[in-house]
């Protein structure tokens, strides 16, 4: 008789797992089905009935843009929002999230343009309202593509429900929010400079910007002083000495900027380089402090200090500027300032008040002209000398050449140094439009401000309605509200068409706003029934009322920044039946710090007072797999489309959820790889427990006080998990939940108890206790995980969940169990981590005899094991062959030798025991079990058997 003759003659009184659940996932297939099977099933209907009735979590959604399939970064933050989502619903609160769209502004405006380009059409060609309408047929097209990518991701959310910054019930509500401003003073019209996009033709929000490597040409320019204030004369035909990386700001230079303490000096020059402009003789002004980079920079070679005089003696100091005598015959007042260092350039500062936020507020403070020189499309006005029609960035050159003409003039007539002293170029991080990836230049014009300081405080009352938000990761609170603390004036105006208009009047005579609560409920109304064409398609009549005469008004037709928009989304989706307000979350990428979180805030805090969120929770961006921000030219980009269709959306889920999002992520081939190893570890647990519940009725359960140490040490686990999950839906801190789910079924399920009841749950008869109570804790374990990893597996976890017989029911419709107090037990954890760590020594040695060839498997081996007293003392009641997974186990105490399994505070002093030893067991082996032991032979009409195979083949256990 062979061998295997025996194990096949029992083979069928084993209990092998079974179940219908596949090992294989075949995501990209099943998914997709399952997407269905909730259709049809009208899951999102129940979940909304579910709802009714429960406590309301609120996430708000901020709005991706409707451009373009989805990114990875979509990906990463809608599967965080609905992981959020989905966890706080089963914890028993009502969830009801409606995903949005932003439609409007620039980036939609420019692919329309991108078509007319195409076709060789001028766009301005194009009546307003065809070209508005071809941009809002265009938004419908991609939001409606994102959604439908979304649902693939298994996002949940009201879809029917959606909202679009374009639907004209939107659009109504955010000229509401507009008028709200408007009434309570704080919107204005005033000349500023803003981050002007020459290529775009309208102003940008800093969010708008990123910064490129850009190369600029930097210049020392000398203005001569025509008035010098100091006692000894010092100033006496002395240049003062600016320096720029925008030469295309000269024309509009109005002063000089000094700080008043720093220390000034005036340097003789005595020798230059060849190619130097200053010659021998020349007095230039220039901080003491920066004299020696000056000269390297000015080709300087020899110089001595005439005076040195503090900033301040130089109040009352006028320069001539370098091109008096062509078109700039006005002064040029030296100015104090406290924006002036030291860092760089000469301490004296080009200040031109319409190309910068500090020479603004300088001009400003001393009535300087705020001039408007620029165009648009970035060319000089034809009223401007020397330069006019010339682009800004083009002008260094004809600007260059006409300095250094002023300083050969000033050379020859032997007079003060004025003009070009030196140029260089320089490559520094500069502002561009992220759209055009064109840069971008500081332009003062006439646009709407919502007004930060003064009346009103909003920037006080927004720093104020902080302190009572819950920021996730903490250290995000600085960043916002140094944003807040720093920013300008919030400029809403854009100078184009797709988008919501500033739908206000000004009155022509006086040049006042008009704010008639009367007239913005007109706009309001007439938006929600016709949508923001109105403000194009109707008569101001409509709008001003009887009593009014059109002719004596403006009508504005600037659109609102999409900051605005987004940030007023709040307006119209919150506040409602089961939406709350304010939102108990606002989640987005770190960028938001500088975009929608703060345009919400101040949106809100300026129209109601409140915060609109009570806490924030920021990921950050997807690099690839070296670190690189993704780029085509690259290669290197990782579309979520692909990953469904390649491994299934439930991985990318997983890699979501195993990802530190605090902080930038990763993702790659390799990544994912690892990622779908460790799904089919989770899917292998999953199908395991369903194997060993083949049959489980409620019958076999077993209360807690009847289950073996290692069921209840398992349920301590359970219970430290459930607190984990409990925990995260609470404070919003999901980084590192999944890794430490995945951790406990694959270290401490499946590499351990599994491995140690398999024998248990294969072999014991189904009355045996010990059985009943590895099936009632498998049951505890399927119900558990199944809930928690549906979140996340949201696919698979309804796959695991229905592939048990008598449930019906969806997954995603069923709550997390509250766990009994009793199982949480850290003695038993306690104790059971030293168990495990000496049968990792035990696991070691039998691995060593396995390569040795002394035994072919853990069940050949017999184990002897020393204690010491103390050891077995903490150690009693252990089956030490049932958890070493050997046949045979033999514990010896060493009387009087010392502890190496035990803690400082528990050892037992004295010499060191022996480690484990492993030998070949005596006996047969069970043809059943496959245990080698003594006893197997002993039944005569089973002699292959041990005798609980005996027993359980006899139907006796």
């Amino acid at each position: 008789m062979s061998e295997s003759k025996p194990q096949d003659l029992y083979r069928e009184t084993v209990f092998l797992p079974t179940t219908s659940f596949p090992m294989r996932g075949n995501l990209p297939r099943r998914e997709p089905e399952i997407l269905a099977g909730w259709d049809g099933e009208k899951l999102d209907a129940r979940l909304f009935e579910q709802a009714k009735g429960r406590d309301v979590f609120m996430l708000h959604d901020g709005p991706p843009y409707a451009n373009g399939h989805l990114h990875i970064g979509h990906a990463l933050n809608k599967i965080l929002k609905d992981v959020i989502n989905r966890a706080h619903r089963m914890a028993g609160y009502g969830i009801h999230y409606v995903p949005g769209w932003d439609c409007h502004g620039l980036p939609i405006e420019w692919k329309i343009e991108e078509e007319y380009r195409k076709r060789g059409q001028d766009k301005d060609s194009v009546p307003v309202l065809q070209f508005r309408a071809e941009c809002r047929a265009y938004a419908q097209k991609w939001l409606d593509t994102q959604a439908a990518e979304f649902r693939r991701l298994g996002v949940q959310a009201e879809w029917a429900n959606r909202y679009a910054t374009m639907d004209f019930s939107s659009e109504a509500a955010i000229a509401g929010e507009i008028g709200k401003f408007l009434l309570n003073g704080l919107l204005y019209r005033g000349l500023r400079p803003v981050m002007w996009s020459p290529v775009e033709k309208t102003a940008l929000a800093e969010a708008e910007i990123e910064y490129r490597d850009h190369e600029s040409t930097a210049i020392h320019v000398a203005f001569p002083f025509v008035t010098d204030p100091t006692p000894a004369k010092a100033l006496e035909d002395v240049g003062a000495v600016i320096w720029t990386t925008t030469p295309w700001t000269i024309p509009a230079n109005r002063a000089i900027a000094y700080g008043p303490d720093i220390t000034y000096a005036v340097v003789r020059v005595d020798g230059v380089s060849e190619n130097a402009t200053l010659e021998p003789e020349a007095k230039v002004l220039v901080a003491e402090d920066l004299i020696a980079p000056f000269c390297e920079a000015a080709g300087v070679t020899a110089h001595h200090v005439l005076y040195t005089l503090p900033g301040s003696a130089l109040e009352g100091a006028i320069c001539a500027h370098p091109l008096r005598g062509q078109g700039y015959d006005f002064d040029v007042p030296l100015l104090p300032g406290e924006h002036v260092t030291t860092e760089a350039g000469t301490g004296l500062v080009h200040t031109a008040p319409a190309h910068g936020e500090d020479d603004f507020n300088l001009g400003r403070a001393h009535g300087l002209e705020i001039t408007e020189l620029v165009m648009d499309d970035g060319r000089y006005a034809d009223y401007v000398p020397l330069f006019a029609g010339g682009h800004v960035f083009k002008a260094a050159e004809p600007v260059c050449q006409a300095l250094l003409e002023a300083m050969q003039r000033a050379v020859s007539a032997g007079t003060a140094p004025c003009g070009l002293v030196a140029r260089a170029t320089l490559v520094h991080s500069y502002p561009h439009s992220w759209r055009s990836r064109a840069p971008i230049i500081f332009r003062a014009t006439p646009q709407w401000f919502i007004r930060m300081d003064g009346e009103g405080h909003l920037r006080d009352r927004a720093l104020a309605a902080l302190e009572n938000v819950t920021f996730v990761p903490a250290q995000a609170r600085n960043r916002l509200t140094s944003m807040i603390r720093t920013r300008p004036d919030w400029c809403i105006s854009r100078q184009r068409a797709w988008g919501v208009p500033i739908a206000v009047f000004v009155e022509k005579r006086t040049g006042e706003v008009l704010r008639d609560p009367a007239v913005m409920q007109r706009v309001v109304d007439a938006f929600r029934s016709d949508g923001a064409d109105a403000w194009y398609t109707s008569e101001p009549a409509r709008f001003l009322g009887e009593g009014r005469n059109p002719d004596d008004y403006e009508q504005v037709f600037d659109i609102v920044d999409v900051w605005f928009e987004s940030g007023s989304t709040h307006a119209f989706v919150l506040g409602r039946p089961g939406l709350s307000f304010p939102a108990d979350l606002y989640l987005e990428g770190s960028d938001q710090h500088r975009g929608w979180f703060q345009s919400s805030l101040l949106e809100s805090v300026g129209t109601r007072g409140v915060s609109p969120y009570k806490a924030l929770v920021t990921n950050g961006f997807v690099l690839d797999e070296q670190g690189r921000k993704m780029s085509k030219s690259l290669g290197n980009v990782i579309a979520p489309q692909d990953v469904n269709d390649s491994m299934g959306a439930d991985v990318l889920r997983l890699w979501v959820m195993n990802s530190d999002t605090n902080d930038d992520l990763r993702i790659g081939k390799e990544i994912l790889k690892q990622q779908g190893e460790l799904y089919r570890r989770l899917r292998n647990t999953l199908r395991w427990l369903l194997g060993g519940l083949d049959g489980f009725t409620d019958a076999e359960v077993l209360p807690y006080a009847e289950l073996p140490e290692l069921e209840r040490w398992v349920l301590h686990r359970l219970s430290e998990l459930g607190g984990l999950v409990a925990r995260a839906v609470e404070t919003h801190e999901w980084v590192g939940v999944y890794p430490a789910l995945h951790g406990f079924c694959a270290a401490d399920l499946s590499a351990f108890y599994f491995d140690v009841r398999k024998d248990t749950i294969y072999c014991d008869g189904p009355h045996s206790l010990k059985r009943r109570a590895a099936r009632t804790v498998l049951d505890h374990l399927h119900r558990n995980l199944c809930a928690w990893l549906a979140p996340v597996l949201v696919f698979t976890a309804e796959e695991a969940w229905l592939a048990r017989p008598g449930n019906t029911e969806s997954v995603h419709l069923q709550s997390f169990a509250e766990l009994p107090t009793e199982w949480n037990d850290p003695e038993l954890g306690e104790r059971w981590a030293m168990l495990r760590a000496v049968r990792r020594i035990i696991t070691t040695e039998i691995e060593t005899a396995r390569r040795d060839g002394l035994v072919k498997s853990s069940l050949q081996a017999a184990l002897e094991l020393p204690l010491s007293e103390a050891e077995a003392a903490r150690f009693a009641g252990v089956d030490w062959a049932e958890l070493s997974i050997v046949s045979q186990a033999d514990v010896t105490v060493v009387a009087g030798s010392g502890s190496i399994y035990l803690g400082e505070d528990e050892a037992q002093e004295g010499t060191p025991h022996g480690i484990p030893t492993i030998s070949v067991a005596t006996g047969h082996k069970c043809a059943r079990c496959w245990k080698v032991l003594d006893e197997v032979g002993r039944d005569a009409n089973h002699p292959e058997l041990c005798l609980r195979c005996v027993g359980v083949v006899q139907g006796k256990a």
